[in-house]
C-alpha cells in the first residue's frame, strides 16, 4: 500500500539547482555522449537557452547505452571517455552533470564526477544497484521501470533510503501498453510525488516505441510538447527531455529526440503553466 503524505516533497539540491524548488528544473541532453565536440556544443547550446528562459538546467548524456535494442547499435564513448566529457562540461560551462550506471563497479568513478547518479528503468528493481548508488551520496534520479505501477516505485525508494540517502528524484517514463508501445498515466506523477521526493516527467521516453524498428526502436515525438504540457499542468519539479541539434541523425533514440530549435518555445509554455498552476495554488 501506498503511503501517502500531504506535504511537499524535500527540496533536494544540485550543486545551484533545487528539485523541488520554486522553479521547475530542466534535465536535458543527447540520449548518448556521440563525441567530445557534440557534447560540449549541446551544452553550451542548452546552456545558453535555459539561462534565457530562467530555467535551472542539469545536462544529461549517456557515456553508455548498454540497454540497445540490437549488440550492433552505437553504445557511446564508454565510461573513461565519457566521465572526462562530462567532467568538461561541469568545469568550463558551470553545469551540473547526470548520466546512467549500469552496474554497481561503476557507482565509485561515477559518483566521482557526476551530480545524479540515474537508474536506468529498466535497471530499477536492481537492488544492489540502486542501494550502490545511493551509498555514494550523490543525488540519486530513480527512474520507474516500464513494467512497474507508480506505487511499486515506493520499494524502489525505501531500498535507497536504506542507505542512509535522502537526496532522491523519481521519473515517470511510460509504462508497457501492449507491444511495442508506451502509454503515460498522469496518476502516476500524483502518487509517486507523495512519497515526499521530487518528481520528474521524462516527455521524451514517454513517447518511445520499443524494439518497433525490429532492430531498433521508433518514436512519436509530435507527442513530446503535448505529454510535456500536461505534465506541467499536474504539477512536476523537473521535466527530462533528450535533445539533439539533428534527431534523424542521432546515434540513439533520434526518433523520440526533442530537437534542439525547438526548446525555446517549449520551455515558454511550460514556465507560464507551472506559473499559472503556483498562482493558484497560493490564491
Amino acid at each position: 500500500m501506498v503511503e501517502h503524505s500531504q506535504s511537499a516533497p524535500v527540496p533536494v539540491m544540485v550543486g545551484s539547482v533545487v528539485f523541488g524548488g520554486p522553479s521547475l528544473v530542466l534535465i536535458a541532453g543527447p540520449c548518448v555522449i556521440e563525441s567530445r565536440d557534440s557534447c560540449l556544443r549541446h551544452a553550451s547550446k542548452l546552456g545558453a537557452i535555459a539561462q534565457r528562459a530562467g530555467v535551472p538546467l542539469v545536462f544529461k548524456s549517456s557515456f553508455d547505452k548498454a540497454n540497445r535494442t540490437s549488440h550492433e547499435s552505437f553504445r557511446g564513448v564508454g565510461l573513461d571517455e565519457g566521465l572526462k566529457i562530462l567532467a568538461e562540461v561541469k568545469k568550463d560551462l558551470g553545469l551540473p552533470v547526470l548520466s546512467d550506471v549500469h552496474e554497481v563497479w561503476q557507482v565509485d568513478p561515477c559518483a566521482e564526477v557526476l551530480d545524479v547518479l540515474q537508474i536506468p528503468a529498466l535497471l530499477s528493481r536492481q537492488t544492489d544497484l540502486v542501494i550502490a548508488a545511493a551509498r555514494s551520496g550523490r543525488a540519486v534520479n530513480l527512474k520507474k521501470g516500464q513494467f512497474l505501477s507508480p506505487w511499486d516505485m515506493q520499494a524502489v525508494v525505501r531500498k535507497a533510503e536504506s542507505a542512509g540517502n535522502r537526496r532522491l528524484l523519481v521519473t515517470e517514463r511510460g509504462f508497457c501498453f501492449g507491444y511495442n508501445n508506451l502509454v503515460s498515466d498522469m496518476r502516476s506523477l500524483v502518487v509517486m510525488r507523495r512519497f515526499g521526493y521530487p518528481v520528474v516527467f521524462d516527455a521524451t521516453h514517454s513517447v518511445q516505441l520499443p524494439g518497433a524498428g525490429g532492430r531498433h526502436s521508433l518514436g512519436q515525438r509530435e507527442f513530446i510538447a503535448p505529454l510535456a504540457r500536461a505534465a506541467a499542468a499536474v504539477g512536476i519539479d523537473a521535466l527530462f527531455v533528450e535533445v539533439h541539434e539533428q534527431p534523424e541523425r542521432a546515434l540513439s533514440d533520434g526518433p523520440n529526440a526533442y530537437p534542439l530549435d525547438e526548446l525555446p518555445s517549449l520551455l515558454e509554455t511550460l514556465k507560464r503553466i507551472t506559473d499559472a498552476l503556483r498562482n493558484h495554488a497560493q490564491g
